[in-house]
């Protein structure tokens, strides 16, 4: 399967670029994997929520055209549905099973995704409750998507 990432936000510290690498070359077993970096739209600290709403919309727009149409699209959301591990790593096996064969995980800027972008996803995902920078959650989802491929696969990981 392929997998891409698309996500808002550059990553600038060497740790984040480091763990990056790391999954990224562990995976690269078992999927084709491509990242996509998009800028962040350039917004003051304090915003009315019509201005939040625009630099969402912003964003969208580039997050849409980074989309490929065959692509399957799991939009990382606080408000997407749960899953342990497990139910990640089954959720794929199905999806594999069922024909997708390349999936778009997106990762939105720090103020979400827009609505436009929701719209477009065939599943929203939500590894938490909490709000995390977009660094971390790069890494959290490569190690989510290599730990499933483990479990599909019965091959030891540790919990």
């Amino acid at each position: 399967m392929r997998i891409t990432i698309v996500c808002v936000g550059k990553l600038k510290e060497k740790y984040w670029q480091d763990a990056i690498a790391e999954y990224s070359k562990r995976l690269s077993r078992y999927h084709k994997l491509e990242i996509v970096e998009l800028p962040d739209e350039k917004a003051p600290e304090t915003m009315s929520p019509a201005q939040e709403e625009e630099v969402k919309k912003k964003e969208g727009e580039r997050i849409l055209k980074a989309i490929k149409d065959d692509a399957f699209v799991v939009a990382l959301a606080i408000e997407g549905k749960g899953l342990t591990s497990e139910g990640l790593a089954d959720f794929m096996a199905k999806k594999a099973v069922g024909g997708v064969s390349h999936m778009a995980f997106v990762i939105g800027g720090s103020l979400g995704l827009s609505k436009e972008v929701m719209k477009r996803a065939d599943f929203a995902l939500s590894f938490s409750a909490m709000t995390f920078p977009h660094q971390m959650m790069r890494v959290i989802l490569l190690e989510q998507i290599y730990r499933a491929e483990r479990i599909n696969r019965k091959e030891p990981y540790h919990k």
